[in-house]
């Protein structure tokens, strides 16, 4: 590789790096081409890119972007899977491709400007969804408003009740 296209790729690297928030260092040993492209297609949809690296050019783009600690994860052959909004799908897509091929390893990744270890996104890829977690957040605020809202027209409907018997009172009265 020429030294202008390991700057390109260090450039791109970092360029990365820089934009995305979560990112997971894989080992990829073992996996075939079509698999790797099916690993490329699932991380995709979830908003995910997987980049093949040179651990050197990775090691030298991570000491330009200013991040710490992603050295020692550089190690044999590695793979980055670069997330986008969500970092939980891309987590639970590598799991799931673990469980199923059983080829790839997971190294660990980059959290909010920290490294994060191996143990710690297999804990990431066992939470719920985001759009779980939204629903959840809104029925726990939503549960204790209809009890109020319940409770608050409960001495009207009593009202309700006792003119509704006076009524059919006076009716049998009459």
């Amino acid at each position: 590789m020429l030294k202008s296209e390991k700057v390109a790729v260090v450039d791109a690297i970092i360029d990365r790096m820089k934009s995305a928030e979560t990112y997971y260092l894989v080992d990829f040993r073992g996996l075939s081409v079509a698999e790797a492209t099916d690993l490329r297609g699932r991380l995709r949809a979830d908003g995910a890119t997987l980049m093949v690296v040179k651990n050197t050019l990775a090691k030298r783009a991570a000491g330009d972007a200013g991040l710490e600690g992603l050295e020692a994860l550089l190690q044999g052959p590695t793979a980055i899977a670069f997330c986008g909004d969500d970092p939980v799908a891309p987590a639970k897509t590598l799991q799931g491709f673990i469980k199923e091929k059983k080829k790839l390893a997971i190294k660990g990744g980059y959290l909010q400007n920290r490294v994060i270890e191996a143990a710690r996104v297999e804990q990431m890829a066992s939470l719920p969804s985001r759009e779980e977690l939204i629903a959840r957040i809104v029925g726990g605020i939503a549960t204790p408003l209809y009890g109020l809202a319940n409770v608050l027209t409960g001495p009207m409907r009593g009202l309700v009740v006792a003119l509704d018997q006076i009524r059919e009172q006076k009716a049998q009265a009459a």
